[in-house]
């Protein structure tokens, strides 16, 4: 057949091949970013009456008004904004079509979007079907944004920039000057504007997440991601949720009733009742003990550790350890000694190799206790 690929450079994601070699090798999975562990008994007791409820039909194209509320009074009560949701929130099958949909309904043939490497991989394919042009520009060393190197890459086609924080894969959150150097360049660019995938906003530790909700300037030129995936750790019921000003949000809306048309039903009902009683701002609190458990068993390890200041991921060197390449480190550190992490350079356009490693401890206690004893075996 003589078929011509439109995304010819994408294969089996590493998340998929490591997930899979830890399976093989019976090794303990720390690769891909989902936790092992129950969720809270109160949302599963709601998501077990709402089973036998009324909620099974079609759910409103925006998504159900009693969850768009719902929302709403999250985002007032964490960032002191105030949004309008019928006509600016969106109801997503995931974080990840949430950028998918912004992505086809925004960006035209010979844009170009701007990605901050290391990015998480969903960003670049939707902009390639799109016709748009990826630019990609690292991070510095301590994986925050180069803000001279960016305003050089930005012209007159640049239609988004990819910004993401908490950052995965490296846990680092942006500083004030990092919002502050956003807020000038979408000023300096007025057709410029932003994709802010802030998908682990409520996991963050010492350190408080700077929102784009909470900068006025940066929120009304802005599409911001959320999941509730990462917040509630049900990854596998995949609904996230976006806000966008309204004249964005009706094209966004476009794609999106022929993308998916709604989501999920039953679980967009559980989801609203729970919004009610749960209180988002102790989920730090509880990954914080989790980052800590791991790093402390770590301490007698010959991984260097680097800084976690959000999401569940803890990226270390292996420099000590080995000159082999991140990719071919993590395969022999599955099939040797039982742990599956994700290579860094598979996060960055020019595979750059800084012999660093991801791990997850979105983990229970033993589990996170059983790899770290074989990773300080090593």
């Amino acid at each position: 057949m003589n078929l011509s690929s439109k995304l010819p450079n994408v294969g089996t994601t590493i998340f998929t091949v490591m997930s899979k070699m830890a399976n093989d090798y019976n090794a303990i999975n720390l690769s891909q970013g989902f936790p092992n562990f129950p969720i809270d008994p109160v949302l599963s007791e709601i998501l077990a009456k709402k089973a036998t409820e009324n909620t099974h039909q079609y759910a409103p194209m925006a998504g159900l008004p009693s969850l768009l509320t719902g929302i709403e009074k999250l985002i007032s009560v964490q960032y002191g904004r105030s949004i309008n949701a019928q006509a600016e929130a969106l109801v997503t099958a995931g974080a990840t079509q949430a950028i998918f949909t912004t992505i086809q309904a925004l960006v035209h043939p010979g844009d170009e979007v701007i990605i901050l490497d290391p990015s998480y991989d969903c960003y670049e394919s939707p902009i390639i079907l799109a016709g748009g042009k990826p630019i990609r520009i690292p991070l510095n060393q301590d994986f925050l944004p180069d803000w001279e190197l960016i305003r050089s890459k930005v012209n007159s086609k640049t239609r988004l920039i990819i910004t993401n924080n908490p950052h995965n894969p490296s846990g680092i959150i942006w500083k004030e000057n990092d919002m502050t150097q956003l807020e000038l360049l979408i000023q300096e660019n007025p057709y410029l504007l932003v994709l802010s995938d802030e998908v682990y906003e409520f996991i963050t530790f010492e350190l408080q997440h700077l929102s784009v909700h909470s900068n006025e300037i940066l929120r009304n030129r802005s599409i911001v991601v959320s999941s509730f995936g990462k917040t509630f750790h049900i990854t596998g019921w995949k609904v996230g949720y976006m806000i966008a000003p309204e004249e964005l949000m009706v094209e966004i809306k476009k794609v999106h009733q022929f993308l998916v048309f709604c989501v999920n039903s039953v679980a967009q009902s559980a989801l609203s009742e729970y919004l009610e009683s749960v209180d988002v701002s102790k989920l730090g609190d509880f990954y914080k003990v989790k980052r800590d458990f791991f790093r402390e068993n770590m301490a007698s390890s010959k991984f260097k550790l680097l800084p976690c200041e959000g999401t569940y991921f803890q990226v270390a060197s292996y420099e000590q350890i080995s000159d082999e390449s991140d990719v071919d480190f993590c395969k022999r550190l599955v099939k040797e000694f039982g742990v599956a992490a994700i290579p860094l350079s598979v996060f960055i356009a020019d595979s750059s190799d800084r012999k660093l490693l991801r791990f997850c401890f979105a983990k229970e206690d033993e589990t996170l206790l059983n790899a770290t004893q074989k990773l300080c075996k090593i």
